[in-house]
């Protein structure tokens, strides 16, 4: 086992940890000590929960809380793809300092199955994205006391490290970055009965604007509508250059959200594909990047058939949802 309270190892690379807690008092006093302990050490922290977990922080904190920066992650990582670019502008915002801490909880009881399955996918991603940046370490709590025991174990597979009854230790069940692009292959459940559906080979983008402007019309508030219809014409114009010249739009809805779907024959090889602004200079690659700006989740599959991309628009409105859609 490894001393839970250790020294911060300055040359370590990234650290990623889970944290198993129990209740409100264990989540406060495991997670202010990490954060003192960065303070101390006069490392930037960044610390990504939810509102209320960041009022009881900043409580218990007092003075220490102006040394941190917080982020509400129910805002920030609404869309858990967008969590991996905040994490890269805060590590390399501070690459020459002191190495960096951040506490991140985008799993919790409240994400919906479909949230819960990317979230998941971010936790494995983040060691993809980070194994050749600078060095910095990572704390992603987990409540046992109201995450089902699957999500607990799925962590473990997450993550290299373990901190549990105030020991860490080697996750034994980490799997890795050889199994990385698994969960691009887990098939999404079906469509509904009574979805919509409509090739565009012979219509092109156009007619995918306006399918998916007219459906959303009594659905969607004026400006969700907009949102969803930049995503799908980005979407599209890369089925018909880049998929094999034509695709499948799908569109239905849940009460909830509105479900926007383009399949065609291509594939996406990059798991980190719609998690990494693109560059000024660079050509492609922008459409996944917006769909997850404007989105509140997007759900990439690659199937033996060719390639599926999942958005969702929440019916009621983007509320504290950020976007950065300049590109």
């Amino acid at each position: 086992m490894l001393d839970a309270t250790a020294p911060i190892d300055e040359t370590a690379s990234f650290r990623h940890e889970a944290l198993f807690y129990r209740g409100e008092v264990d989540f406060i006093e495991r997670v202010v000590s990490f954060i003192r302990r960065g303070v101390e050490a006069q490392a930037p922290v960044l610390v990504a929960v939810s509102a209320e977990r960041i009022a009881m922080l900043r409580d218990e904190l007092g003075s220490v809380a102006g040394l941190v920066t917080f982020e509400d992650i129910n805002a920030v990582g609404r869309n858990p793809a967008c969590i991996i670019p905040l994490w890269s502008e805060f590590v390399l915002g501070h690459a020459n300092r002191r190495k960096a801490r951040g506490v991140g909880e985008p799993i919790h009881a409240a994400r919906s199955r479909d949230e819960l399955v990317e979230c998941e996918r971010h936790e494995a991603l983040l060691n993809l994205a980070f194994a050749d940046g600078p060095p910095w370490d990572l704390l992603c709590p987990y409540d046992v006391e109201s995450l089902d025991p699957a999500v607990l174990a799925e962590a473990a597979r997450n993550h290299p490290f373990v901190a549990h009854h105030g020991t860490t230790h080697a996750s034994p069940e980490y799997q890795g970055l050889e199994r990385i692009d698994a969960p691009f292959r887990a098939p999404l459940a079906p469509p509904p009965f009574d979805h919509l559906a409509m090739p565009f080979e012979t219509f092109g983008a156009g007619a995918v604007r306006k399918s998916v402007a007219d459906y959303c019309a009594t659905r969607l508030p004026d400006d969700r509508v907009d949102d969803l219809v930049l995503a799908a014409n980005e979407l599209a114009t890369n089925s018909l250059r880049h998929g094999g010249g034509t695709g499948v739009l799908r569109l239905w809805s849940t009460g909830a959200a509105v479900v926007c779907e383009i399949e065609d024959r291509g594939a996406i090889a990059d798991p980190l594909a719609g998690r990494r602004q693109p560059r000024g200079d660079q050509e492609g690659g922008r459409g996944l990047w917006l769909a997850n700006q404007v989105c509140d989740l997007v759900q990439i599959r690659v199937l033996p058939t060719g390639g599926v991309v999942r958005l969702h628009v929440d019916a009621r409105g983007r509320g504290s949802q950020q976007l950065s859609v300049e590109l």
